[in-house]
């Protein structure tokens, strides 16, 4: 079976739900590799939608699978707990969260059964920052015994950005991407791929009294915030989402590219 990734193969970047068995049977036979998209459903402040994390993930993987001869499996849209550091809390309606064991399990039965279909590149694209990690030992608990298969772990959709494009995007308070959880990052990236979804004039600017380096459980109420914002979400704009997506797109093709290739 060909592993290359030179040239898109007439299943690349094709939602894996949308073909039939025996087109699926056709893309495995030509060597076709999947990508299994990660998300979570999780409030993102007053503007943006429950489905933002598992949005993102999936457009990211239908963005990079043509350039990689890969089609894209439905995504997982539960993820784990969201905290309160990172993701506002579990204490925010519709913020709907499975236990680390069942995620882990859930991801690994998936990519199991990719594997026993035939599928031998795969890749697991994260976006929910509170899976990393989770999403690592699935797949390599997925991969033992298949020693003809190689998989690709992106625990978070971004590796750096251009220090230029942190000074245009979060001017002159970038306070890490652990805290830009519905803020100007991620705002920024929806109002470039679906403006439809977003509520900008709801957006507000926030943060939490303080920032810990440690969790407490029961979180208190005051290294959250009210809106679920976690920093400056009014500074968003299509024009930074589209620099942002620029950049991400090419990192995630770069490292398929250099290590999936066979």
């Amino acid at each position: 079976m060909s592993t290359s990734v030179s040239g898109a193969g007439e299943f690349a970047g094709r939602r894996m739900g949308d073909l039939t068995w025996p087109e699926t049977e056709a893309a495995i036979s030509q060597g076709t590799g999947v990508i299994l998209p990660v998300g979570a459903t999780e409030q993102h402040g007053l503007h943006l939608p429950l489905a933002t994390d598992f949005i993102c993930a999936t457009e990211l993987a239908l963005a990079v699978a043509p350039a990689v001869n890969m089609v894209v499996a439905p995504t997982i849209t539960y993820g784990s707990r969201s905290r309160p550091l990172t993701g506002g809390g579990q204490h925010f309606a519709g913020t709907t969260a499975l236990r680390a064991t069942t995620l882990m399990s859930l991801i690994t039965d998936v990519l199991k059964e990719m594997l026993r279909h035939g599928f031998r590149r795969l890749v697991l694209l994260n976006w929910h920052y509170e899976n990393s990690n989770f999403v690592y030992e699935a797949a390599y608990e997925a991969l033992e015994g298949t020693p003809s298969a190689k998989m690709l772990v992106f625990e978070h959709g971004l590796n750096e950005l251009k220090a230029e494009t942190i000074q245009t995007v979060f001017e002159e308070d970038f306070p890490g991407l652990a805290v830009e959880h519905a803020a100007a990052y991620e705002t920024s990236v929806m109002l470039h791929l679906h403006p439809e979804l977003v509520h900008f004039e709801r957006a507000v600017d926030d943060q939490s009294e303080r920032r810990t380096w440690y969790d407490v459980i029961p979180p208190p109420q005051d290294i959250t915030t009210k809106s679920g914002t976690l920093w400056k979400a009014t500074r968003a704009s299509a024009e930074k989402g589209r620099l942002l997506w620029s950049e991400i797109v090419p990192q995630v093709v770069a490292g398929i590219q250099r290590d999936l290739s066979g």
